[in-house]
């Protein structure tokens, strides 16, 4: 991020401070809990967001060096993502061609061959077809036309992005925009490796779960003794781009910043920075560290929903917990939330955050929510004026859905 933008939201987010005022859209909605509960619409999301729909699936670390590979199925078709031995990045449908089995079952690791466990046939991690066991039994096939189902992939700025569908359109210029792919491209995110993973299963949908991300008026509140000690609430800077969007506020590490001059300001040391990629991710990145969270609906339930959160740090990061952890010190004492964004300590702290806020309060809130809206009676919920990404995440995928936007609040 440009040092100019970081010292004009720091400025932004220091005037809200000292006025006592958060962001203001100037409109409050109404939110149909149908939305949440509806078989239906559900579907809907699911072809249109999930399956015809680019997903960033990871980061460039998640595939380290040649040979790498991961795989998910979290958006209903079985994803097998490589690194052959150029360094190129390829995705592919994990199954084989004989009879459909996946090729590939652990999560993530190192290997340059997949062996289908059925009947052996191999394929490289360049998706094509090497061998076929007793293939004179079996009969003669043009192996060329029978590697994997490759799918459309790139890898920009150190984010990997799949199409789920083998002739689906994947132009990540378009996708993000000039504005938004220049940001990104700054935070030299190439550098971030993989750390560590968590996963949130619980009886919220897919939209309550990513509504958690969407506002800071329930810091103070909810997250009184977590991370409402280290962040002010009720204070926002939001920017748009498209369907996606920044949205930062600012911790007690602004407060440091006031007696520094402006050149010297680091928005990472008095903010979080976080973006909203759609339709399904929040992204929190800086020079050092990076979290990234995808959230799926459960397909046989709308309200189920699954949450994976991904951990990186730069290699200096990690020698510098790795020497702390030697020494037998605590890695608290050298990265607290003042100094680097989303992260106290090593892997296992970085945790805890999510499960003592994220999955022990927010979530919770959100299973509530969800248990009131299935009982049909609450017909609605409200957007505040101080919540305006949750104005523009679902106006959005309300408009890309062909559903009506959401209307107003008539003034008291």
């Amino acid at each position: 991020m440009e040092h100019a933008l970081q010292v004009e939201i720091l400025k932004e987010l220091m005037g809200q401070l000292d006025a006592g005022k958060n962001i203001d859209a100037g409109v409050q909605y109404r939110m149909p809990t149908t939305s949440y509960i509806c078989p239906e619409i559900a579907a809907k999301e699911r072809e249109s967001f999930f399956r015809n729909h680019p997903q960033l699936i990871g980061l460039s670390g998640d595939l380290p060096k040649p040979g790498s590979y991961l795989t998910m199925n979290d958006f209903g078709i079985p994803i097998l993502a490589t690194r052959d031995k150029s360094g190129e990045f390829h995705a592919f449908l994990n199954a084989c061609r004989h009879r459909s089995v996946q090729v590939a079952s652990e999560s993530r690791g190192q290997k340059s061959v997949f062996m289908c466990p059925f009947h052996s046939w191999s394929y490289a991690n360049t998706g094509d077809l090497i061998n076929i066991p007793d293939e004179d039994h079996f009969g003669a096939i043009d192996k060329s036309c029978h590697g994997l189902i490759e799918l459309p992939a790139v890898e920009r700025d150190g984010l990997l992005w799949v199409h789920p569908s083998v002739d689906g359109k994947l132009d990540v210029d378009e996708l993000l925009g000039e504005e938004l792919a220049a940001e990104f491209a700054s935070y030299d995110i190439t550098r971030h490796q993989f750390v560590g993973e968590k996963t949130i299963e619980m009886e919220l949908n897919w939209k309550f779960a990513n509504d958690t991300f969407g506002e800071t008026y329930h810091f103070g509140k909810l997250h009184k003794d977590t991370l409402g000690r280290l962040y002010y609430g009720n204070n926002l800077h939001l920017k748009e781009f498209g369907r996606h969007h920044r949205f930062v506020t600012a911790n007690r590490g602004i407060d440091a910043l006031r007696n520094m001059p402006e050149e010297e300001w680091n928005i990472s040391q008095g903010t979080f920075v976080l973006y909203h990629l759609f339709p399904n991710v929040q992204f929190l990145v800086d020079k050092n560290t990076a979290t990234l969270i995808r959230i799926y609906p459960d397909a046989e339930n709308p309200g189920r929903s699954v949450t994976r959160i991904s951990f990186y740090y730069t290699p200096e990061v990690i020698a510098a917990v790795e020497a702390e952890q030697s020494a037998g010190g605590k890695v608290e004492d050298v990265y607290d939330y003042e100094g680097r964004q989303g992260v106290i300590g090593g892997i296992e702290a970085s945790m805890e955050v999510f499960y003592s806020t994220v999955e022990r309060e927010d979530y919770l809130m959100g299973e509530m929510q969800q248990r009131a809206a299935q009982t049909g009676m609450l017909k609605e919920i409200l957007f505040g004026r101080n919540e305006p990404a949750l104005h523009h995440f679902h106006q959005n995928y309300r408009e890309a859905l062909g559903q009506p936007a959401l209307q107003p609040v008539e003034p008291a």
